[in-house]
């Protein structure tokens, strides 16, 4: 009798300085938006998981904060978070962006990978459609030359392009190719094991980053206060009801978010309105508010208030 078919299951953890396509490159992978992206570098704050579901495999996609030389408390936290992670995921991937040289934050991270024995790693030349191909081949050896001086040997070295889809679905192949025979470890349909409350203060997070001039960007948490359907409508008019708190620093900021008689806050609310109603398929009220948490990025406690 013929053997049935082995199925995998285990998880794949991207990771590279802040920017490099992680986050662009989970979305495409699952074919949904679980995890934030923004032009904005250190978007992701929280280990988001996306699940990919196949016949024969399931996937499941740690997207970890970029790794960087941290100057703050939640710099730090941020640091230790991915080293945790990364220790006990299946497969690193390391993310390095084509359309730019490989430099000390690539050297930097692939030394902390060097660290975690166990793992195996591949590198991922993302961003592809954004070089030449004489770029991408020297890019590849620049990847292949930087693993051997610091002593890892790269499983695979693929490039990618997640924007264009160029090798998303060769990559998916490779990544599952690596991971250990096991049973599916989540239901069918699931996208991704993060509580839709930190999916929906993500998305709001990314629509308060877009537009916004540089000092923002680290400066503003989101709190979902209370989310909850509507009572009293029809069953065939469900109303999503989410109150929501975007966190800034300092007052001038709060100025700049909220934006000339609300006309800023307004704009993020519709935006972020429209990616809550497209990932979870009900209308959707949200109700934003901007509040002050001073300096909250350097302070014990309100990180852990606002969820770090």
């Amino acid at each position: 009798m013929s053997k049935p078919p082995e199925h995998r299951s285990g998880f794949a953890s991207f990771v590279g300085r802040p920017n490099a396509g992680k986050s662009t490159l989970t979305n495409a992978l699952v074919g949904s938006k679980v995890v934030i992206t923004s032009s904005k570098p250190q978007t992701t704050r929280t280990v988001v998981r996306g699940i990919v579901h196949r016949p024969d495999a399931q996937l499941i996609l740690v997207d970890t904060p970029g790794l960087h030389r941290p100057r703050t408390l939640l710099g730090e936290r941020l640091n230790d978070l991915v080293k945790t992670t990364l220790a006990e995921v299946d497969v690193v991937a390391v993310c390095f962006p084509a359309n730019e040289k490989v430099g000390p934050g690539d050297r930097f991270i692939v030394s902390e990978m060097a660290k975690i024995k166990r793992t195996t790693k591949v590198a991922i030349a993302t961003k592809t459609d954004l070089a030449t191909p004489e770029q991408i081949g020297q890019h590849l050896l620049d990847i292949q030359a930087l693993g051997a001086d610091l002593g890892i040997e790269w499983a695979e070295i693929v490039p990618v392009s997640a924007q264009a889809g160029d090798q998303v679905s060769l990559l998916e192949d490779l990544l599952v190719g690596l991971l250990p025979e096991g049973p599916q470890l989540y239901p069918d349909g699931e996208l991704s094991d993060a509580p839709e409350e930190a999916i929906v203060a993500e998305l709001v997070r990314e629509a308060a980053l877009e537009g916004v001039r540089d000092e923002l960007p680290h400066s503003i948490a989101v709190v979902v206060d209370e989310m909850g359907l509507r009572e009293d409508r029809d069953e065939d008019k469900p109303l999503l009801d989410i109150y929501a708190v975007v966190y800034v620093e300092r007052d001038s900021q709060k100025g700049i978010m909220i934006g000339k008689k609300g006309s800023r806050l307004r704009k993020v609310g519709s935006d972020a309105r429209a990616q809550i109603e497209a990932l979870l398929g009900t209308p959707v009220y949200l109700d934003l508010r901007v509040k002050v948490a001073k300096d909250w990025q350097r302070d014990p406690r309100q990180l852990r208030k606002l969820g770090f």
